[in-house]
């Protein structure tokens, strides 16, 4: 065989050491797929008093430029904005091929790192950026750059997932299971990132430039996490024939593209709706090959690293067989929609007082905002829920409505004598 092709790896956490390893146990095959030697050069890390069992201390270095001024691939998995954002300049400047699992800095930088690339003849992957092991930014990438993409909707925050669809099944509060999804590894002891939508949010914007030929960033991305869902969110979906997601969100808007997450209703009926566990799915839909589904494990240190390897073979691949594949910085500018002036339908919930003509007053505000109200559902106060004088809960589901308008009803609602003080509205998705 030929010289080896030099790799480095800039970090060695839960990712790192999972791709360390594959790259040891796995050289021969490596080798054989790739027509050379697959060399592991360095290994950058921050903290080098830290034990990284599994790796050659030999390997281990703190000075992470160094790294790659050896490597022709780099592979970035230390996460974060920086150093990880200089040492990818660094790498594409030179000509070095980049393989990168940090959502936050692609959510930010994907159309500058792009150009950078094109520009130094480098490739520039992130498969394990996004969902994991899903394959999805490949399919979106180069599977249907030919076609066009009205939507990308997707569960894509596994840890989010697994605490919905603890509350769904087993009718626990969202704290409960929180605390669940912490004790089982799901959750990070400060699961902010999580539950607050902002991991979510840098993948759809990922998401979304690829899909719509668009340079989003992750803060232009409507966020809104689950924090505030509650058992009787759950029960009311239920009551629709729907569950709850978290969602990513992103479709075409005229000539503006709308990139949101957010908690929203899924019918029963949608692919998404069985979506459980931890796992990580994305429905996409396009004008030739219509709906397309993709599901597999989301997080986890296996997974994300056969997703880092997938491109890591195929970036080898380009270096040793001649050619790469030109990235996206041919993306055009598209402005990103307000959350105000998105489309889609609504379920609203709340107190009243039981007694004639409230309905026909609620139904008068909706009316008088443009949003037309498709069904009513109607229940009884038991008990403690009784409070105030509010006795019953109606629950709208309007037809597809403005935001901004939907925004108005519910501000009026909130403000009106004869409606108690829960209003609660959830946007439905898949409908």
């Amino acid at each position: 065989m030929s010289d080896s092709l030099k790799v480095g790896l800039l970090g060695a956490g839960v990712v790192g050491s999972q791709v360390a390893r594959i790259l040891a146990e796995q050289s021969g095959e490596l080798e054989a797929r790739v027509g050379r030697r697959l060399e592991l050069v360095g290994v950058g890390v921050r903290d080098l008093t830290k034990e990284r069992p599994g790796i050659d201390p030999a390997l281990l270095t703190d000075d992470l430029e160094s790294v790659v001024d050896r490597s022709s691939v780099v592979i970035e998995v230390m996460g974060g904005m920086e150093p990880a954002g200089a040492l990818v300049r660094r790498a594409l400047s030179r000509g070095s091929s980049v393989v990168t699992a940090n959502k936050a800095l692609l959510a930010e930088h994907l159309a500058e790192f792009s150009i950078l690339a094109d520009d130094n003849n480098a490739d520039l992957y992130f498969e394990a950026a996004v969902a994991g092991a899903i394959p999805i930014v490949r399919p979106l990438r180069e599977s249907l750059v030919g076609d066009e993409v009205n939507s990308v909707m997707g569960i894509v925050n596994g840890t989010t997932n697994y605490i919905l669809d603890k509350m769904v099944t087993s009718g626990l509060e969202f704290d409960e299971a929180l605390r669940q999804a912490q004790g089982l590894g799901y959750a990070e002891a400060d699961p902010t990132a999580d539950v607050g939508g902002h991991d979510a949010a840098a993948k759809a914007a990922i998401l979304a430039g690829l899909a719509f030929h668009s340079d989003v960033k992750g803060s232009q991305v409507y966020c809104e996490g689950i924090t505030e869902i509650t058992k009787q969110d759950i029960q009311s979906a239920k009551a629709m024939n729907c569950t709850v997601k978290l969602l990513a969100v992103a479709r075409t808007n005229g000539d503006q593209v709308a990139v949101k997450v957010h908690p929203a209703m899924v019918p029963f009926t949608h692919p998404l709706a069985s979506v459980s566990g931890a796992y990580n799915a994305v429905f996409v839909t396009s004008r030739e090959a219509g709906e397309l589904m993709f599901l597999g494990p989301g997080a986890g240190g296996a997974p994300t690293a056969s997703a880092v390897m997938g491109d890591v073979v195929t970036v080898a691949r380009h270096i040793v067989r001649g050619g790469r594949t030109t990235s996206s910085s041919s993306y055009r500018q598209r402005q990103v929609s307000d959350i105000g002036d998105t489309r889609t339908r609504y379920f609203i919930s709340l107190e009243v007082e039981d007694r004639p003509g409230i309905l026909a007053k609620c139904a008068a505000v909706f009316a008088s905002h443009n949003v037309s109200v498709q069904t009513v559902q109607q229940s009884y106060l038991e008990g403690l829920e009784r409070r105030d004088g509010f006795s019953a809960r109606l629950g709208f589901m309007t037809h597809e409505a403005v935001e901004s308008d939907l925004a108005a009803v519910v501000s009026e609602l909130k403000a009106a004598d004869f409606v108690g003080p829960n209003v609660r509205f959830m946007r439905i998705e898949g409908s």
